[in-house]
């Protein structure tokens, strides 16, 4: 092999460390792309909603980087959520699985769901329904109701119920320790949250970041090699969105 090859060879191998490691600095320190897989923050997220989190709102742990490699605990750098924002963050009772949801409840606080309304500190959280919408799941059409609800910061955001009597509507009183947080999603009927033992309170550490923006939506209803429908599958209207 020529000098010439070699060198060449050596600055394409370069040029790729390079670029992956201005990937991974991105990622871990900036911006983390992440998809909505599941309806638990419908009506805020879609199934099929991709977003970019923040990394630098909550400062860093060592869930902010791939695979919580980052040989450290607790978090630095850090700056508290607020109430009110969509975060993500590593399942506590599961790490490897990352969570989306709304924080409702801080350090110290007490929370409870009485009859379908969130109560915070026993002050009951005020909603106005907005109406109703459906979904299907292919065989069954499902009436949800549509409420917006505010915190009592003044945070706004819509959520959705089927009944205010399903499972979790009524709940016993849970206090938030300090360093952990309370999630709730915004489809209360159909969300493992807090309200659940298999994620509970959400320690300060496992908190990845704030979801700010959606970059990509699509409605699922066109397969890769249906290349043809891939114009129709996507909901433009998101697309660029803020999430609140």
């Amino acid at each position: 092999m020529s000098k010439k090859n070699k060198e060449g060879k050596f600055e394409l191998l370069k040029t790729i460390v390079i670029a992956g490691l201005i990937a991974l600095g991105f990622r871990s320190f900036l911006f983390e792309p992440f998809n909505i897989p599941s309806g638990s923050m419908v009506p805020t997220l879609l199934v099929g909603d991709y977003l970019f989190v923040s990394k630098a709102s909550y400062g860093y742990s060592r869930y902010s980087f791939p695979l919580g490699i980052a040989p450290f605990g607790g978090r630095i750098f850090a700056d508290v959520p607020e109430r009110g924002d969509v975060a993500v963050f590593r399942q506590p009772t599961d790490p490897a699985v990352s969570f989306i949801k709304r924080v409702v409840g801080l350090p110290g606080d007490r929370i409870q769901v009485k009859g379908g309304l969130l109560h915070i500190n026993d002050e009951t959280v005020e909603r106005s329904y907005l109406g109703l919408a459906t979904a299907t799941n292919g065989f069954l059409t499902i009436n949800f109701k549509v409420y917006e609800e505010t915190l009592p910061n003044g945070s706004t955001y819509l959520i959705q119920e089927r009944s205010d009597d399903d499972s979790y509507d009524d709940t016993a009183v849970f206090q938030v320790p300090e360093g952990h947080y309370f999630m709730m999603g915004d489809n209360r009927d159909n969300s493992r949250d807090s309200r659940t033992t298999a994620v509970g309170m959400v320690p300060a550490e496992n908190l990845v970041g704030r979801a700010d923006r959606l970059f990509f939506s699509h409605k699922g209803n066109a397969r890769i090699w249906e290349f043809w429908k891939w114009p129709f599958a996507i909901r433009y209207g998101r697309i660029g969105d803020s999430i609140i």
